[in-house]
């Protein structure tokens, strides 16, 4: 993994302590690096009507998206655990919005120091649809028709 990675990881990490989760008490930081270099982060946020509640993936995706970003080439998460915790569906579907073939960096709650795991959005999303007017390029990288 790159050190870059590692540095997006250590953000995720420290992103995770923001987090407002009264009611699971599961943490969970995601850092986003933008295309220009730029590390936008975000956090889990809970709410008693528990369908409102946003993820940290997509915290981060809006935050970004505000901040005129659209375009990613990976992301962290860290979650509560030694385990690395994946993106939920809602989320996969998402980052497959705004970037199928970013790089998802999956930790724990010891960020680099534990276990890791890579790939990409599309793979977590197989057989993802994208051929409609103004999707994203797919992995292969030819236009959607």
């Amino acid at each position: 993994m790159s050190e870059n990675y590692n540095a997006l990881l250590e953000a995720a990490r420290l992103a995770r302590e923001q987090s407002y989760s009264p009611y699971s008490k599961f943490r969970v930081g995601a850092a986003l690096l933008c295309v220009d270099g730029e590390v936008i982060t975000g956090a889990n946020v809970e709410n008693a009507s528990f369908g409102l509640s946003i993820c940290a993936e997509r915290s981060a995706v809006v935050r970004a998206v505000a901040q005129g970003h659209q375009e990613f080439k990976a992301i962290a998460i860290c979650a509560d655990g030694t385990r690395p915790t994946p993106p939920c569906g809602a989320c996969r579907q998402v980052l497959l919005e705004f970037g199928p073939t970013m790089d998802v960096i999956m930790g724990g709650e010891l960020g680099a120091a534990g276990e890791i795991l890579q790939t990409t959005v599309l793979d977590l999303v197989p057989h993802a649809f994208l051929d409609f007017p103004g999707g994203r390029t797919p992995r292969d990288g030819t236009e959607p028709s």
